[in-house]
């Protein structure tokens, strides 16, 4: 038994609609379109019904004559015809154009406009009978071909009602002269005509809803639609989280590959460890260049000792330097005293191993304020970031 979980019972989301539509997936009514065609057609030749007459009986009168030249050269019948053919062209393709205009209206009535390339790209899956039978007998066919068949009988059912009520008019037309017949035949369809526009008025009352109602369900998604979607639109979060183990993964080796040129590590003397570096040509003010707690603190302890770069033992520095200055960044203004003497005694240091100056002595207390260090009372209400 399938998942509940799986269960299509939500709603399209505005994304998958949005991309259903670029899809050429709309709600589309073919009744609409047919009542429209009918409705509108049937207005306009009831409107243009006396100045049609006319114009059927003028061409019917100039194929109808001819002449004894016409009968000595059968090329002139050729070109009358052509003519007649040219002049039933001007009334065709305008009523043609009005048309296909009246069926663009109905399809964005039912769906709204929607103009897209997609659904006219090649799909090779189609060409395989096996899936093609399966979409012939499928639900929504069967429904289609179903409705089809109740409209072409409701519609043959009142047509054949209204012939059998309207046979004598229709019959005495056969006496009539050509324009009067032509008329009456006007008139007399005029009725029918009615009663056919209102019987796919109602059709399409009903498709429209439908078709909406059936694209509807078509798009619903699962609970599992919904959360693949939003993976897919906010990134998954699991590669997001991967790519940001391998951010800091990476950081990290920068940050260690720059110990071996500081100039001092402070620690605390193994929770905290900062690499100091000072250029007095480039840089105003010293920089950190790595900084770790725990065990990224005894691997910058270790690679520092190992590239021969000294390792002060100063717990309050190393703190306030861990809790408020930057990576790659100046140390903090307030700072600047504290860490100068450490340098001075660094650098005194040196000078004792290269046999330049005396030996110095401890490291004198520094002065870091109270406000900085995380572990001073004072702290509490100092400035705090990292």
């Amino acid at each position: 038994m399938a998942d509940s979980a799986q269960d299509k019972n939500l709603p399209a989301s505005a994304r998958k609609l949005a991309k259903a539509r670029e899809q050429g997936q709309v709600a589309r009514s073919v009744d609409l379109g047919h009542f429209a065609a009918i409705a509108i057609g049937g207005w306009l030749l009831v409107k243009w019904a006396p100045d049609i007459g006319q114009w059927m009986q003028k061409i019917l009168m100039q194929g109808l004559r001819f002449d004894h030249a016409m009968l000595q050269n059968p090329r002139l019948m050729g070109e009358r015809a052509a003519a007649l053919g040219m002049q039933m062209l001007m009334v065709i393709v305008p009523m043609g154009l009005v048309m296909s205009l009246v069926g663009v209206a109905s399809a964005c009535l039912s769906g709204g406009w929607n103009f897209t390339t997609q659904a006219l790209s090649p799909k090779f899956d189609k060409l395989n009978p096996l899936t093609g039978v399966t979409r012939l007998f499928s639900k929504g066919n069967l429904v289609q071909a179903l409705k089809s068949v109740m409209l072409a009988a409701v519609l043959g059912t009142v047509g054949a009602l209204y012939l059998q009520s309207r046979i004598e008019a229709f019959a005495a037309t056969l006496a009539m002269p050509l324009p009067a017949a032509l008329q009456q035949a006007v008139s007399a369809s005029l009725s029918g005509l009615i009663q056919v526009v209102v019987t796919l008025a109602l059709f399409a009352a009903i498709d429209v809803p439908y078709q909406r109602w059936k694209l509807a369900n078509e798009l619903k998604m699962s609970f599992q639609d919904v959360k693949d979607e939003h993976k897919e639109a906010e990134g998954n979060q699991e590669v997001k989280q991967k790519i940001k183990v391998k951010m800091r993964e990476m950081a990290r080796k920068r940050m260690l590959a720059a110990v071996p040129n500081a100039d001092l590590v402070v620690m605390n003397p193994t929770h905290y460890a900062v690499a100091l570096q000072y250029d007095d040509k480039k840089m105003g003010a010293p920089r950190v260049v790595a900084k770790g707690a725990d065990l990224l603190a005894l691997r910058i302890r270790d690679i520092a000792r190992e590239s021969k770069v000294p390792v002060l033992q100063a717990p309050p520095l190393a703190r306030a330097l861990y809790q408020h200055a930057e990576l790659e960044r100046e140390i903090p203004a307030a700072l600047f005293s504290a860490v100068a003497q450490v340098l001075a005694y660094v650098y005194q240091l040196r000078a004792a191993m290269a046999g330049e100056a005396p030996e110095p002595g401890d490291l004198p207390e520094l002065p870091v304020p109270p406000e900085l260090d995380p572990q001073n009372p004072a702290y509490q209400s100092g400035p705090r970031r990292r």
